[in-house]
């Protein structure tokens, strides 16, 4: 049981980071190249220059920044507004980078997959396929712009115990296509356009069509994040190609004469690395880029544009530092602190064969009379000790690797209420050891009347909890940023505390079986 709570606990810990590092990395690609606020003029050319170099596999240009979003429902007929974290994509070369179609939800799955879905599950209708429309980021039928939302950004969207999602009816909890966000009128964004100074720029409003819902995986990003198509984030954000008139000279017409046209703009880069090509090698090749862009625009163009001389370039692993970093330490302080269960392990083996040393003085005395070797004693004992050890962690090992693998199950078992069957059943249980406890009571055994008496108070109150328990949710999404526990077996923790229990179950018996090896054996025959 010990080395079966160190590697439930401490799995957990390492799924909960390898998701953490799979997710981020997934979503923002290997390295970013960031210039908030005014964005990167002419990205464009320096995207063209990323993809030339050879540690480049792909690259997409992305706005972030926040804004007011304007449900289509609320509260007495009013429209509920939420804060948003807002990226403007282009879904092509998105996709190339991240994988974004893989996230789009309400798609048609693979014939394989879709034979394996619930009756119920509406991706089964056409209707609900939203893949066209994300892919273009806007209304098909109808031009209209479109948006494309966190899974987990609807209140209508419930998720299942098999992690698959249904709109539902907020009163009646049915399942209804009225609440499917694609299906209402949209939502309408409100962005805030800032200058270089820092001065903020007058809001601006627009509708979108909601034309499907992503799910990364991290609640945090499912319930905060909605993208949009580039264009309209630079438009909103005053980013876009604009005119450059003059202010002292102006046009036959009288309007002020135009000397050119402003470049658009960028704030991130997603840069994804070749296969072969380390994180650390593309943001070295990446900066190198920057350097030679620069180069190219030429002094009037940098000039014109206020082109930054230095852009921040990061690593997924250094643009999420702040996420992985405390997690990692997290893992490493559970390993350590567990680790205290060795000694334990050792304790217990100490103890058990001390007693049976001692039980067995007069036994090992023969076996001294009639020859054996201090060494042979003393192997008897190891022996048994290793043998424990590995009994001890393969059935811990064993246990592990079945509680990890059906971790959501058990945590979903535990958020509904219990069955009435086993309410019932434990209730008959407990009745039966009270039955017993009386009959030991009465026949004066006083053994049997505390083994029975212990089991009666355990199996009350077993059967108390599941009557009145009504679920619990123990793994909250929004604390812990993802959806599902992680149920990976750590192999390399699974290995290296199978084989901590194997050592230290021979530590522990080392102490009797040196005493047994160091028996008289004249003392020991007179022993009792």
């Amino acid at each position: 049981m010990c080395v079966a709570l160190v590697i439930i606990v401490v799995s957990v810990m390492s799924g909960f980071l390898n998701m953490v590092r799979e997710t981020g990395r997934s979503q923002i690609g290997d390295v970013v190249v960031s210039h908030d606020v005014v964005g990167i003029p002419f990205y464009e050319e320096f995207i063209t220059l990323l993809k030339a170099l050879p540690e480049v596999q792909a690259a997409s240009p992305v706005i972030e920044t926040f804004g007011l979003v304007q449900m289509p429902y609320g509260v007495g007929g009013g429209k509920r507004v939420e804060t948003v974290q807002v990226w403007g994509i282009d879904p092509v070369s998105f996709d190339e980078t991240t994988g974004y179609q893989k996230t789009l939800y309400w798609k048609t799955p693979p014939a394989e997959k879709l034979a394996e879905l619930d009756e119920s599950d509406p991706r089964r209708s056409p209707l609900y396929d939203g893949l066209a429309d994300a892919m273009a980021m806007r209304k098909l039928s109808t031009g209209e712009d479109g948006v494309v939302l966190g899974i987990e950004f609807s209140p209508f969207n419930e998720r299942r115990r098999d992690g698959t999602y249904r709109t539902v009816n907020p009163v009646t909890g049915e399942q209804s296509r009225q609440y499917w966000m694609p299906a209402t009128d949209g939502i309408t964004l409100t962005l805030v356009a800032v200058s270089d100074r820092g001065s903020l720029q007058a809001e601006k409003k627009r509708a979108f069509r909601v034309v499907n819902e992503f799910e990364s995986g991290v609640y945090q990003i499912d319930s905060q994040r909605v993208l949009i198509p580039l264009k309209a984030a630079q438009e909103m954000l005053r980013l876009d190609s604009a005119p450059i008139v003059s202010r002292t000279e102006v046009e036959a017409d009288g309007r002020p004469k135009v000397l050119g046209q402003s470049a658009a703009r960028a704030t991130t880069i997603l840069v994804k690395a070749r296969e072969g090509t380390t994180a650390v090698q593309l943001k070295e090749a990446v900066s190198a880029g920057y350097v030679k862009f620069l180069a190219q625009l030429g002094d009037e163009r940098l000039i014109a544009e206020r082109v930054p001389p230095y852009v921040d370039v990061r690593t997924w692993e250094e643009r999420l530092k702040d996420l992985i970093g405390p997690v990692e330490k997290e893992r490493e302080l559970m390993r350590t602190l567990f680790s205290i269960i060795y000694l334990v392990c050792a304790g217990l083996v100490l103890s058990i064969f001390w007693a049976i040393v001692a039980e067995k003085t007069r036994d090992i005395g023969i076996l001294r009379a009639i020859g054996a070797s201090r060494a042979g004693i003393l192997w008897i004992f190891l022996r048994y000790g290793l043998f424990i050890g590995l009994v001890g962690s393969a059935t811990g090992v064993g246990i592990a690797a079945l509680v990890v693998s059906r971790i959501n199950d058990i945590h979903s078992a535990l958020g509904v209420p219990a069955p009435m069957w086993l309410k019932i059943f434990m209730m008959l249980l407990a009745v039966l050891a009270i039955v017993a406890t009386i009959r030991s009571v009465m026949l004066t055994r006083a053994l049997a009347t505390v083994l029975c008496g212990f089991g009666t108070i355990a199996l009350l109150g077993i059967a108390t909890l599941l009557w009145f328990h009504q679920g619990i949710q123990i793994w909250d999404p929004s604390v812990y940023y993802f959806s599902k526990i992680p149920s990976d077996l750590d192999l390399f923790t699974a290995a290296t505390t199978a084989v901590g229990g194997v050592i230290f179950s021979v530590i522990g018996a080392a102490v009797p079986a040196a005493k047994a090896a160091d028996t008289d054996p004249v003392r020991s025959l007179r022993y009792e």
